[in-house]
């Protein structure tokens, strides 16, 4: 059922969580679940193709997203932290926007070793990206104009301006996927040899095409990268917000940004 964004549940010390668990439609005035369409059969996905299955996706009035935005001046961002929220995204003004559930491989959802001190003290990290050999979890794409996706990106510096900035990937996977129950591998199945990690589970089969990296927007920090846990990445899906900063983070311990993951 339709709802105002207002109403979804957004505790800032805890971000980015709760995301959705479901295709979602944003607006300022409301929020509305949306039905998957037709899977590609294909393994790989161009820009217009990726434009043509969003535009596919089906509201609660009936209505599809090509039918109630244009698609042809709009890109694609990747939405892995707050820009996914639709209570954040009414603050930051956001235009009309879906938020669809992409897979991520190779790549993980981690945090920024800087805080944003503009809601509460001593401050929230943002997520960003980190390389992650094995690795897969779910994370969320939308299509914005490049004015709106340059503002919400810019939403994330805060006081510190150039801190972030959309860059293009140049290594893992992203693509489509539709089962919403697809769980990332559990903390325990992260090994460490004192150099690098490893994933000691499989990735699970593909559900759907990789998207072509070069036409995706990623908002990356670039002053200090993610946080550096004595050499390991801390991921989002095994450390929440609050648990993280309380339990390891550390003031001056970071991965500096092109050191963990490789652009365009």
């Amino acid at each position: 059922m339709a709802s105002s964004p207002r109403l979804w549940a957004n505790p800032p010390g805890n971000s980015p969580l709760p995301l959705p668990s479901q295709p979602m439609f944003f607006t300022s005035r409301e929020l509305s679940d949306m039905s998957f369409p037709a899977m590609p059969e294909t393994d790989s996905l161009d820009l217009g193709g990726l434009k043509e299955y969003i535009g596919k996706f089906t509201l609660e009035n009936g209505k599809t997203v090509k039918d109630v935005i244009d698609l042809e001046k709009r890109r694609p961002l990747l939405i892995v932290g707050e820009l996914a929220n639709p209570y954040r995204l009414c603050d930051i003004m956001a235009p009309d926007m879906p938020i669809i559930p992409v897979r991520l491989e190779g790549i993980c959802r981690t945090w920024a070793d800087n805080l944003d001190a503009r809601e509460i003290q001593p401050g929230i990290h943002h997520v960003t990206l980190a390389r992650s050999p094995g690795w897969w979890e779910r994370s969320f794409i939308t299509l914005l104009e490049l004015p709106d996706m340059k503002r919400l990106v810019a939403w994330l510096d805060g006081p510190n301006s150039n801190t972030w900035a959309p860059k293009r990937l140049a290594e893992g996977v992203i693509r489509l996927e539709n089962d919403m129950n697809l769980m990332p591998p559990t903390i325990e199945e992260i090994s460490w040899n004192g150099i690098e990690e490893k994933v000691e589970a499989d990735l699970p089969a593909s559900n759907g095409p990789a998207l072509d990296l070069s036409s995706i927007m990623i908002p990356i920090n670039t002053r200090s990268g993610c946080y550096n846990s004595r050499g390991r990445i801390v991921r989002c899906a095994h450390y929440p917000q609050t648990e993280f900063h309380e339990k390891l983070f550390r003031r001056g311990s970071s991965f500096k940004w092109d050191q963990i993951l490789n652009f365009l």
